[in-house]
């Protein structure tokens, strides 16, 4: 059983025959990359065929037509990749390319030392103990020659000391 082929299916396969080879010669003159230039002509005989309707039969307007909506397909994608951002593969470029600067990461600091110093000293050892070297709590307790229970209860009461200043330097509300 074969399907019944519409007068505007007739039409596109002609178009595609007769054209296509013209237009892929007319895309690769600007794109360089073949599948892409595929791409293109199809993008531009998919648009012919959505305005099919205006489509004039006579063999130079319909070519002048089509290259037109080739044209049309090449700089749209030539506008996007405009817009997109390059990717650099050169290392010397990269390499002299301005890095970020760590001042927030210094004020962080020096606001942290600023806060520690308020504690006292019992409780800076426990902070930098668990906070700063990664230690347990059972660690930190035989480091510090205290029981785990006063370790915990100075890790709480440090924290929130150090909430405490941090509010009174103005850095938490």
């Amino acid at each position: 059983m074969r399907r019944r082929v519409s007068p505007d299916e007739e039409l596109m396969t002609a178009l595609y025959n007769e054209h296509y080879a013209v237009l892929l010669g007319f895309v690769l003159r600007y794109v360089r990359d073949r599948h892409r230039a595929e791409d293109m002509v199809q993008e531009t005989l998919l648009r012919a065929w959505k305005h099919i309707d205006h489509l004039d039969t006579d063999q130079g307007r319909t070519r002048s037509y089509l290259l037109t909506i080739a044209r049309n397909v090449v700089t749209n994608a030539w506008r996007a990749e405009q817009r997109r951002p390059h990717l650099v593969a050169d290392e010397i470029a990269v390499d002299t390319m301005p890095v970020e600067d760590n001042v927030d990461q210094l004020v962080e600091g020096w606001l942290v030392a600023e806060a520690l110093e308020r504690l006292s000293a019992e409780h800076q050892a426990v902070v930098r103990a668990m906070y700063y070297e990664g230690q347990s709590v059972a660690e930190t307790a035989r480091r510090l020659s205290v029981p785990e229970g006063t370790v915990k209860s100075r890790a709480y009461y440090a924290v929130r000391a150090l909430r405490t200043a941090f509010e009174e330097m103005g850095v938490l509300r």
